[in-house]
């Protein structure tokens, strides 16, 4: 058996239209798929023209968690300590830093030269840290 990629990753969020707005309206993305399941809304987005990676934006409860345990993923997301997290790839770290400013996006660390290439850290409003990087290619760094 040989696992050929990733094609979907999860993330929680409290609100998914909030979200839509935040991923679409500011990060660029696309939607992928907004289906009404009838027990959850299925709410995928993608980096533009990579439709065969998604990423799920869900809000914490059935089917996956009762009642309960969704209240307290809640919780703990509100406060930052259940987020999760995600890394983006951008041809310009700077630039990139600099719209998404101008946007109001919450900045948490700021561009800076690493090993591997350039990169700074956001939020999304619910807690989920992000990181965007301007990567230097992998054989520059990797075995380093």
């Amino acid at each position: 058996m040989t696992m050929t990629s990733i094609s979907r990753s999860q993330i929680y969020v409290l609100d998914q239209d909030e979200a839509l707005d935040f991923y679409v309206g500011k990060l660029g993305m696309e939607v992928n798929t907004d289906q009404d399941l009838g027990f959850m809304r299925w709410l995928t987005v993608n980096v533009p023209g990579d439709v065969e990676r998604e990423i799920l934006l869900e809000k914490p409860g059935p089917p996956a968690l009762d009642p309960k345990t969704a209240e307290q993923v809640r919780e703990l997301l509100t406060k930052g300590a259940a987020g999760g997290f995600l890394f983006l790839t951008t041809d310009d770290a700077h630039k990139t830093y600099a719209d998404l400013v101008a946007k109001g996006v919450e900045v948490t660390d700021e561009p800076t030269d690493r090993p591997y290439g350039i990169d700074f850290g956001i939020r999304d409003p619910f807690g989920n840290r992000i990181r965007i990087g301007q990567m230097h290619p992998r054989e520059q760094w990797a075995n380093g």
